[in-house]
This record gives C-alpha cells, structure tokens and sequence, in this order.
C-alpha cells in the first residue's frame, strides 16, 4: 500500500515538472524567436510527457485498484 502511494506521488511529481517545463520553454525567449519550431518542438514535447504520464498514472490506479492494492471509499454503491 505504500507503495503504491509513493508512485502515485512521483507519478503527480513528474506531471507538475514537466508542465513547467512546458511553461519554461513557452516563456523562454523573447519576440525574435516567437514562432521558433526548436522552441515549439520543446514545448510540445514537454507537454507529451506529461500526457503521457497522466495516462501512466491512471493505468496503475486501474491496475493497483484490480489487484487489491486500493480500496475505494466513501459513500456506498446503491445507496
């Protein structure tokens, strides 16, 4: 179980870094190198990242909720 916790925290850790990351590259520069692709290609490749762990972090809640390892809680089924 703590683990599970642990990679839930390094999962949301990495999200949040690579969106500023994303937020870096979007802000670095100035308006010379507005419409840069190497400035674009940083920015979106932070942003895919960060999709993708997003998605990494739901698929293990799926699997870690599956094997046990997570319990839902809260208000009851059916009522």
């Amino acid at each position: 179980m703590l683990r599970m916790t642990y990679l839930a925290l390094i999962a949301f850790a990495a999200i949040f870094a690579s969106l500023g990351a994303a937020l870096y590259f979007m802000l670095k520069g100035g308006k010379d190198d507005l419409n840069s692709p190497q400035k674009a290609d940083r920015m979106a490749r932070a942003l895919a990242f960060r999709i993708g762990f997003s998605v990494l972090l739901f698929v293990c809640i799926l699997v870690g909720w599956k094997l046990g390892y997570l319990h839902p809680t809260g208000i009851p089924a059916g009522k």
